[in-house]
């Protein structure tokens, strides 16, 4: 027989081995990964952000062969924006739908209630939004979103950092906060920082969470007239303060929110120059770490096709892409789903992330704190502080 022809036949009898070895792995049961979302309720809004990226997160995986030679699959549930509820859907999802694996919610409170569920079962609990990290007393939980161990201090300083640095520095401060307890609890140490700076607090008022009327609050603030306005905002309450505050004809010379919905938000004409906080935007340098640009390129394709206000990769879709670089570093390291296996490495090792090396040797597993200032310039949000992860040399930009 012919050499040349019998080299070929050999080359294609190795590729079909090939991929009936890559068939035959990915035919085994999924590795299946359990969470709840807020699909439904005041916080639907941006856990829609996180439903996207883990639908991205886990297609790209599965392309590249799933974990451990096995398909993933995502088992989501709705908890309606309800703490409670999000407790009784992880009991669920560990008993009756026997999860491989845990990936926590979206917001403090269902992460709260999630991780009480973990730690009865000590399962791992990789988790993108938890605002109060000394709550988080689990030796098995992992934050994706870097805020650091003491946020309510080291948060607050870099946004009036920024102040102090721009065109106009703040001398009197509104604020004004949900009772949301991560943003009351950020709102709190923000206060103290203010104090310690040597600000002057004209205005605190409060609202519970789920609120939506904001008129009495947007007139309370016009006649305060502050410098700077403090609002400590989750989910559409900066959307609906500022379009209070239009009906009045009111525009807080410079304003602050804490945890909006990135999109509606900056889709605003009345969000311009507003400023919030971020561990990633589409920008240089962020964009050059693990994963981004593929990530950035694909999340804005399916966000738009979604008709996202703001198709962009920031701090909530880059936080929920994170979490899931998390586990799956712990599951490919260790060559198992068992969860102390998963976990320990986590405590030990540093992950490659989309914001960068994360290290999970702190106090709680908390590492550093990368929390960065942005702002809302000609519609689009720009990192403009600190200094060395701006683009293009952007500024914060005066009232």
């Amino acid at each position: 027989m012919n050499t040349q022809k019998l080299s070929r036949r050999s080359a294609v009898a190795a590729t079909l081995l090939g991929l009936c070895g890559l068939a035959f792995a990915q035919a085994g049961a999924p590795v299946r990964v359990g969470s709840s979302l807020a699909l439904t309720g005041p916080l639907s809004a941006t856990a829609q952000i996180h439903k996207l990226v883990g639908e991205i997160y886990v297609e790209q995986a599965n392309k590249r062969g799933g974990w451990l030679g096995r398909p993933i699959e995502w088992v989501v549930k709705d908890d309606q924006s309800k703490p409670d509820l999000a407790r009784t859907l992880y009991e669920q999802l560990v008993t009756a739908d026997k999860v491989d694996l845990l990936m926590g919610p979206y917001a403090t409170g269902a992460i709260l209630s999630a991780m009480g569920v973990a730690q009865r079962y000590n399962k791992v609990l990789v988790h993108h939004t938890l605002g109060i990290p000394a709550l988080a007393k689990y030796e098995l939980q992992f934050p994706a979103w870097s805020l650091g161990s003491e946020p309510a201090t080291t948060v607050p300083n870099t946004v009036f950092d920024a102040l102090a640095a721009g065109p106009k520095p703040p001398k009197t401060v509104a604020v004004v906060t949900s009772k949301f307890p991560s943003i009351q609890f950020m709102t709190a140490g923000a206060r103290e920082v203010m104090k310690k700076r040597g600000l002057n607090e004209v205005l605190f008022l409060e609202w519970d969470f789920g609120n939506r009327d904001f008129g009495p609050i947007a007139n309370r603030i016009k006649d305060a007239n502050p410098d700077f306005v403090w609002v400590g905002a989750i989910g559409l309450d900066g959307n609906l303060l500022l379009d209070a505050m239009k009906k009045i004809d009111y525009a807080p010379p410079q304003h602050f929110y804490l945890y909006p919905s990135p999109g509606p938000l900056v889709s605003l004409p009345e969000a311009k120059n507003a400023l919030s906080v971020t561990i990633f935007e589409e920008q240089a340098p962020f964009t050059a770490n693990t994963g981004a640009a593929e990530f950035v390129k694909l999340y804005r394709e399916r966000a738009t096709k979604a008709g996202f206000a703001d198709p962009s990769v920031e701090t909530q879709a880059a936080a929920s892409y994170t979490a899931w670089q998390i586990l799956e570093a712990g599951v490919v390291a260790t060559k198992s789903l068992d969860d102390k296996k998963i976990g320990d490495w986590i405590k030990a090792n540093k992950v490659d992330t989309l914001q960068g090396k994360l290290r999970f040797n702190g106090t709680g597993n908390f590492g550093d704190d990368l929390m960065r200032v942005k702002q809302v310039q000609n519609g689009h949000w720009v990192v403009v502080w600190p200094k060395e992860v701006t683009s293009g040399g952007a500024k914060l930009l005066a009232p």
